[in-house]
């Protein structure tokens, strides 16, 4: 299935609000090898920054990439959304909006119309709903979170600027929807073509702490940058990292994800690797008790509780 995945990238070159955990929601948990994808999502790709995607196969705990591809349009990148399975993906773009925000909208308090709701908005209408949201909160309290945000170490998925993953929300979720994708704990869908929520920065931290490894500002593609994705790189390929894998990657791959200054190849390969562990995870690693409306950032520490 990791040759079909490539072999399509390169030719297209690209209702509950609680769902539980159910041992049994995973195809993939028991396959002894899983084939597995991770996208470094753009809400406005071009030829200068594309959709990225890494393509890869996970089995006894190493997760081989097989190859990078480009997409410079959502037609291109929907045309691989549609791949046959079985494959899981981990896509960087957030899976949902807080709750609290929502509620405060008067917006559908049920996903799919929500997300419906969504894309029937535009660029200008959604910053201005938001704007007007944070406007009327104290300072220190302006935006609203996510259950996942603080496990995480992400930014509000209502935030669209620095970064707009509102945005990136906003042009992504039509086109897994459409695509018919399974989207665990939001969304049904076909259950061998699996979409999650991934995040790159929250393995890097683990890895790296809070070094800066990335930039797309040629200025700011210093030395101390390139050094952090080497290391970012090794650590991967040791396995250091608490989901227990390792990457295997070819020399040649190994430089390309060094090389790259913007960090999209590495970003889609960390999202590969958070695409793997889901794999093996019952219910896809998604915790008990998500909240649909939100969703859930794929490998984040589960929601403590108290009695």
């Amino acid at each position: 299935m990791a040759k079909a995945l490539a072999e399509y990238s390169a030719a297209t070159n690209a209702t509950a609000l609680t769902m539980p955990a159910s041992p049994s929601a995973n195809p993939f948990a028991n396959a002894s090898t899983a084939h597995v994808a991770g996208v470094d999502f753009t809400s406005r790709p071009t030829r200068r920054k594309p959709i990225t995607v890494a393509i890869g196969s996970s089995s006894r705990g190493v997760v081989r990439l097989d190859k990078t591809a480009s997409h410079e349009s959502f037609d291109s990148f929907a045309a691989w959304l549609r791949t046959p399975g079985p494959w899981a993906a981990a896509i960087d773009m957030p899976f949902g909006l807080p709750r609290e925000l929502v509620m405060s909208l008067g917006w559908p308090d049920e996903w799919l119309p929500l997300m419906r709701h969504y894309a029937s908005l535009d660029r200008a209408q959604i910053r201005a709903h938001f704007a007007a949201f944070c406007d009327a909160r104290p300072a220190g309290r302006k935006f609203a979170h996510r259950a996942c945000d603080a496990p995480a170490g992400s930014s509000p998925s209502m935030k669209w600027v620095n970064p707009p993953v509102a945005y990136m929300l906003h042009a992504g979720m039509p086109l897994l929807i459409d695509a018919g994708l399974h989207l665990p704990a939001v969304h049904e869908g076909d259950p061998e073509r699996v979409a999650l929520e991934g995040y790159p920065g929250l393995l890097a931290r683990e890895l790296i702490g809070t070094r800066s490894y990335k930039s797309d500002e040629a200025a700011r593609q210093t030395p101390d940058r390139l050094i952090a994705r080497k290391e970012l790189v090794d650590a991967l390929e040791q396995g250091r990292t608490r989901l227990g894998l390792r990457l295997r990657a070819s020399h040649a791959q190994r430089d390309a994800l060094v090389a790259d200054a913007s960090g999209d190849r590495l970003d889609a390969v960390l999202c590969m690797m958070q695409a793997a562990w889901a794999a093996g995870q019952a219910n896809h690693g998604v915790p008990e008790g998500v909240d649909a409306l939100e969703g859930w950032i794929t490998s984040a520490p589960a929601p403590t509780t108290t009695a």
